[in-house]
């Protein structure tokens, strides 16, 4: 899959890097460190990242990096930067230079001229839907995502329904629920699930702030993959932001392969987004 021309991208990429500054702010501080933002989240939920500063110009050096990574080992969160490669090409550079290990994602945008993807029809007993901020539904939609990724790939994986009830139950009373629901209240969140008798078998997310939203956190117990659940559950997100005005929709794909599901609802790959992280 080849990217769009760049040329007539730059108002669009210049939204997301809004958003990318944006978002985080409800959820946690913000400290300066020159040409990189460091984002602190308070209380629970996804670690944040560092980020090169909004509307900063300059060159971002090594030293530059090593001081948020300092900084970010005496907060005990994890060494990760997230970047648009187009946005800002010098960075990554200087993020491998102090040793960071550098991924790439295909960066997708669903454009507003694109029509709104149908839901699926399923013949099996599998309910696709948004979950509300009482729905029994949700600590479970919130943890299947956890197990995914700790199983990555698009291959049907061990872990099933047992573990994820286990996964549940690990997480109750650690604050997470209870926030997802306040977000989810406050419209910040939208939680949508593929569920089978009462389980989230996949989950994902989207996070609007004004007419833009990232889709984020798709992810389908292992023993439930090669079912389109995750293709299914993005639909809803779709729908979901559409409902709400939303007019840019995108996201970040895990490789090519997955790109290239994404594609099949009318994503199309707008650039590169970029994760930095020690070396494992």
């Amino acid at each position: 899959m080849t990217s769009v021309d760049l040329d007539d991208r730059s108002e669009l990429l210049d939204r997301l890097e809004q958003y990318y500054d944006a978002v985080p702010r409800s959820v946690a501080r913000a400290e300066d460190f020159g040409p990189l933002t460091l984002f602190i989240r308070e209380g629970q939920g996804w670690p944040f990242y560092a980020r090169p500063a909004l509307r900063r110009s300059g060159a971002v050096s090594a030293a530059d990096v090593t001081r948020v990574r300092v900084r970010q080992r005496e907060l005990g969160v994890p060494e990760s930067f997230e970047w648009i490669a187009e946005t800002t090409p010098a960075l990554r550079a200087a993020v491998e230079q102090t040793g960071l290990a550098v991924r790439e994602h295909p960066l997708m945008v669903l454009g507003s001229d694109v029509p709104t993807p149908a839901v699926p029809e399923r013949a099996d007993d599998v309910v696709l839907r948004t979950v509300g901020p009482d729905d029994p539904v949700l600590p479970s939609a919130l943890a299947v995502p956890h197990l995914a990724f700790a199983d990555p790939g698009t291959g049907v994986g061990e872990a099933g329904v047992a573990e994820l009830g286990g996964a549940v139950r690990d997480r109750a009373g650690d604050g997470s629920v209870d926030g997802a629901a306040a977000r989810i209240r406050a419209g910040l969140t939208c939680v949508a699930a593929a569920v089978e008798n009462g389980t989230a078998l996949c989950a994902g997310q989207h996070q609007p702030v004004g007419k833009v939203s990232e889709i984020v956190g798709v992810g389908t117990l292992p023993t439930a993959r090669r079912r389109g659940l995750a293709l299914a559950v993005t639909a809803v997100l779709v729908a979901d932001t559409r409902s709400r005005g939303v007019e840019t929709v995108f996201l970040s794909a895990g490789d090519d392969d997955v790109a290239r599901i994404y594609a099949r609802l009318g994503f199309r790959r707008v650039a590169t987004a970029l994760i930095a992280e020690p070396v494992e």
